[in-house]
């Protein structure tokens, strides 16, 4: 395995694996982040994962830069033939167009396609959780099929309702909570990406993977009455499971 080791600020240190956007170099980035995991290395404070970076924080009184240093090469000196667990697959239960996607016809005409064809493509991929951002709980996802892409909207929207799907480029997302932006949204999920009243309050892992499965009107509001509840279950399962 491949990377550089360079310091971040007084308390942080960068390691790069490469400087191109690929599932192959997030591969790497996931591996090597289970296995400093499992390493339970005294003084570090939390990790960052990226599209081809992991940042690294610890505590300087405890650990020097040189001493971890080390102790993050050794790591990946030794772990190209270790295994790691598979990926979670996890659904998100979508609602598309309407009032809760407003701008799919505008993303459907962009593209020459029907409202039809832009939910069937988009909820026909797996989508890899690069990392997680912007705010809490909202997910950088790659895989999105080229052919529903569309530009961000020229004025942003003041409000998006949380749990709001857009896309803008060629990504997609989830906006876990009320904020404003301007990603075209062309769909709106009752499922919460964040809840801080919960122990572990981020539903998605960078890692991991979501699949979107159109739900109708009715589902919709079944699901977000159980979700209020406190009672809704996200299905998961591993992404080997769904390849076969």
């Amino acid at each position: 395995m491949e990377f550089s080791i360079q310091p971040l600020g007084d308390t942080g240190i960068i390691i790069q694996f490469g400087t191109e956007i690929s599932e192959a170099i997030y591969q790497q980035i996931r591996q090597y982040v289970y296995w400093l995991e499992q390493s339970c290395i005294e003084g570090i404070v939390e990790w960052v994962p990226a599209y081809t970076t992991l940042a690294v924080f610890y505590r300087p009184n405890i650990i020097s830069y040189d001493e971890l240093s080390q102790k993050l090469l050794k790591i990946g000196e030794k772990i190209e033939s270790m295994p790691v667990p598979d990926p979670i697959v996890i659904e998100i239960p979508t609602l598309y167009g309407k009032e809760a996607g407003p701008d799919i016809q505008f993303v459907a005409e962009t593209n020459g396609l029907s409202e039809e064809e832009v939910v069937k493509i988009h909820s026909s991929s797996d989508y890899l959780i690069y990392m997680i951002g912007f705010v809490p709980g909202f997910p950088y996802l790659g895989g999105m099929d080229k052919r529903i892409a569309a530009p961000r909207k020229k004025t942003p929207r003041s409000r998006i309702p949380a749990g709001s799907i857009g896309i803008a480029g060629e990504q997609t997302g989830i906006y876990p909570l009320e904020t404003p932006g301007g990603w075209q949204i062309i769909g709106r999920t009752p499922v919460k990406l964040y809840d801080p009243q919960k122990q572990d309050p981020i539903l998605l892992k960078a890692g991991d993977y979501i699949r979107f499965v159109s739900i109708t009107e009715r589902e919709y509001e079944k699901i977000e009455q159980q979700v209020l509840k406190g009672s809704y279950k996200v299905a998961k399962y591993k992404k080997e499971a769904a390849e076969t």
